[in-house]
């Protein structure tokens, strides 16, 4: 019960960070406000390091701070159990995303995007780093 009520509020997190779900709406958006885009690649209901990523470092202050100023956040959730199953539209953009940017189907998979939808660094799995390290790498990519 406890893993199923911080499922929940990861999910609900990143709907209320305004996590997107389609690429082209984060491009004008980064094009418009001149920031890269944070996408993210998660199994939000049964990926175990997902959720630790989610919780640890997309739910922290020093990272929302960051994020509200210098990110677009785009989010590619692919959940396996019935009761969280998103709707044919928001299949469609997910593997559309996977298709485009994690071929090889890795989760967590955090991409770093210029504008325009060009990798600048990539994180495969949790990379195991505290909130203001993660900042710091999103900084030192932006150079």
């Amino acid at each position: 019960m406890k893993v199923l009520s911080l499922l929940i509020a990861g999910f609900l997190t990143f709907s209320a960070q305004g996590w997107q779900n389609n690429l082209e709406k984060a491009k004008t958006e980064a094009q418009a406000s001149h920031k890269q885009i944070l996408l993210n690649f998660s199994g939000s209901d049964w990926c175990g390091p997902c959720i630790k990523l989610t919780r640890e470092v997309f739910e922290s202050e020093p990272f929302k701070n960051y994020a509200n100023q210098n990110l677009v956040l785009l989010n590619a959730d692919f959940p396996r159990q019935k009761k969280n199953q998103l709707s044919k539209e928001k299949i469609t953009q997910n593997e559309a995303l996977a298709d485009q940017y994690n071929k090889a189907g890795t989760f967590p998979l955090t991409l770093l995007l210029d504008e325009n939808g060009k990798v600048l660094k990539k994180w495969e799995g949790n990379p195991g780093l505290k909130p203001e390290q993660f900042v710091a790498a999103l900084q030192a990519a932006k150079k």
